[in-house]
C-alpha cells in the first residue's frame, strides 16, 4: 500500500512534531537578548525555561485521558491553538513574572501533544509498524529542533526576538486546521481509507475488541510502567539541557560564537533525526530475529550506556569542538532509545494507550523541570560547567539500568479487566 492514507497521517504528526519543536527550541537561542533586554539573571533564565516543563508535566495525564476519551482529532486541533497562541503571545512579555505565565501557559497547551499522537498511532499503525513510525516521528521533531538554532540565526538579523516568536506561532495555526479538517479519529471513518487498508488496520493494531477495557487506573498497575518512566526523566532531563542551556554552555564554557555556535547548538538534534531512524526501524527488524521484548531492551540499554559514556568524555576535554561534538554524540545516542519507549507505551496501553503514554511523559517531564535548575545553581554556586554534565551522565547510567526491567508485552487491559 504505497500511497496507503495512515502514511498521510504520518506525515502530518512528522509536522505536528517539527512544530512542537519548533516552538520549544527557539527560545533557547533567543535567551541571551531575552535575557539582555527583560535584565534577567541566569536563575530566572532557568526559571522560565522549567515553567514550561511544570506545565508539560502537571497537564500531561489529563490532556492523554481528553485524547482516549473525545479523539485525537479534536483535541490536538484544540491545544495546537491554544499552545501557538501562547507562542505569538510570549512577543508580549515584559518581565519575568510574565514570562514565566506565557511559558507555564504554553506548556499546558504542548501537554496534549505527544500522547493525543500516541492514541493516533494505537488506531491507525498496525503494531509491527510501530516502532520505524515513532522513530520517523521522533525524527521530524529532533531535526526541526536540531534546525532550529540555524533558522533562528538566519532571520534573527531582520527580525527582533518578539516577532520571530509571532512568526513561529502563526505555523502551528496553519497546521491545526488543516488536521481538523482532514484527519479522521478511526480510519473506517475516513473516506479515502480503502476496505482492504481498513481490514489490515483492524487486525493488526493489537487493540482488544472487548467493550470493557476496564480503568485507565489500570496504567498506574501495571509494572512495566514505573521503568518507562523512570528512562523517561533520564531522557527528558538531557533533552531539556540541549534545548535550553547547550548554547550558553558552549558560549561561556568553551568561548563558541557566531555560525559555530548556531552549529554546535543544534548538533545533538541533528544528529537524534539519524539515532531516532535507527532505533524506531532497527528495534523492529532486530524483534523479527529476538524477541519484542529483548530488542526493545537492547537498544534501551545500549542506547543509554553509549550516551553516559560520550557525555562523561565530553567533561574530560578541553576543547570545544570535541566537548561539542561529544555531547552531540551522546544527545543522539540518548534518542535511540525513545522510539522502543514510545512503541512500548502504545503496545502496553492498548485503548488506554494515550494515558499510558501520558503518564510515562508526566514523569518525564519532571527531569525536564529540574534539569535547567540544577545547571543554574550548580554553575552559579561552583562556575564549573563539567559538573552538570557529570550529573547527566550519572542520570543516563540509571536509565539504562530501568531498561533491563522493561517488559513491552505486558498489557494495562489486562489488568483493568481483572
Amino acid at each position: 500500500m504505497k500511497f496507503a492514507v495512515r502514511n498521510r497521517v504520518v506525515v502530518f504528526t512528522m509536522a505536528l512534531a517539527a512544530v512542537t519543536y519548533l516552538d520549544r527550541v527557539c527560545i533557547a537561542v533567543l535567551a541571551p537578548k531575552i535575557s539582555a533586554e527583560l535584565d534577567l539573571s541566569r536563575v530566572q533564565m532557568g526559571y522560565i525555561f522549567s515553567a514550561f516543563a511544570v506545565a508539560y508535566a502537571a497537564f500531561g495525564v489529563p490532556a492523554a485521558w481528553w485524547a482516549d476519551r473525545d479523539g485525537a482529532r479534536r483535541v490536538l486541533s484544540r491545544v495546537v491553538v491554544w499552545w501557538s497562541a501562547f507562542t505569538m503571545a510570549t512577543a508580549l512579555a515584559w518581565n519575568f513574572t510574565s514570562m514565566v505565565v506565557i511559558r507555564f501557559l504554553f506548556g499546558v497547551g504542548e501537554a496534549g501533544a505527544w500522547p493525543s499522537v500516541a492514541r493516533v498511532y494505537s488506531r491507525w499503525i498496525p503494531l509491527a509498524e510501530r516502532g520505524r513510525i515513532q522513530g520517523i516521528f521522533f525524527a521530524g521533531a529532533h531535526l526541526s529542533g536540531g534546525l532550529t538554532p540555524l533558522v533562528v540565526a538566519a532571520i534573527a538579523g531582520w527580525l527582533e526576538w518578539r516577532a520571530i516568536f509571532v512568526v513561529f506561532g502563526l505555523v502551528g495555526m496553519v497546521w491545526a486546521v488543516g488536521w481538523y479538517a482532514w484527519f479522521r479519529d478511526e480510519p473506517r471513518e475516513h473516506k479515502s481509507v480503502s476496505a482492504e487498508e481498513r481490514d489490515h488496520i483492524e487486525a493488526t493494531r493489537g487493540l482488544s475488541t472487548k467493550r470493557d477495557q476496564g480503568s485507565w487506573l489500570a496504567v498506574f498497575k501495571t509494572p512495566t510502567v514505573a521503568p518507562l518512566c523512570v528512562q523517561a526523566f533520564a531522557n527528558s532531563y538531557g533533552f531539556y539541557f540541549f534545548i535550553t542551556w547547550l548554547p550558553t554552555y558552549l558560549a561561556q564554557g568553551h568561548g563558541m560564537k557566531g555560525a559555530e555556535l548556531a552549529i554546535f547548538s543544534g548538533l545533538p538534534l541533528i544528529l537524534s533525526f539519524i539515532a531516532d531512524l535507527t532505533g524506531g526501524e532497527g528495534s523492529d527488524k532486530l524483534a523479527r530475529i529476538i524477541s519484542l521484548r529483548a530488542a526493545r531492551r537492547a537498544f534501551g540499554v545500549g542506547g543509554y550506556a553509549l550516551a553516559a559514556t560520550a557525555i562523561f568524555l565530553a567533561t574530560q576535554l578541553g576543547s570545544g569542538f570535541s566537548a561539542g561534538l561529544l555531547i552531540a554524540i551522546g544527545g543522539a545516542c540518548s534518542m535511540l532509545t525513545l522510539a522502543p519507549a514510545w512503541a512500548s507505551a502504545v503496545d502496553v496501553g492498548g485503548r488506554h494507550a494515550g494515558v499510558t503514554a501520558g503518564v510515562m511523559n508526566t514523569v518525564g517531564q519532571v527531569g525536564g523541570i529540574l534539569s535547567p535548575l540544577v545547571l543554574a545553581y550548580l554553575v552559579d554556586a561552583t562556575n564549573d560547567w563539567n559538573l552538570p554534565l557529570l550529573v547527566l551522565a550519572g542520570i543516563y547510567a540509571v536509565a539504562g539500568v530501568a531498561w533491563l526491567t522493561i517488559n513491552p508485552d505486558q498489557r494495562v487491559e489486562a489488568r483493568g479487566q481483572g
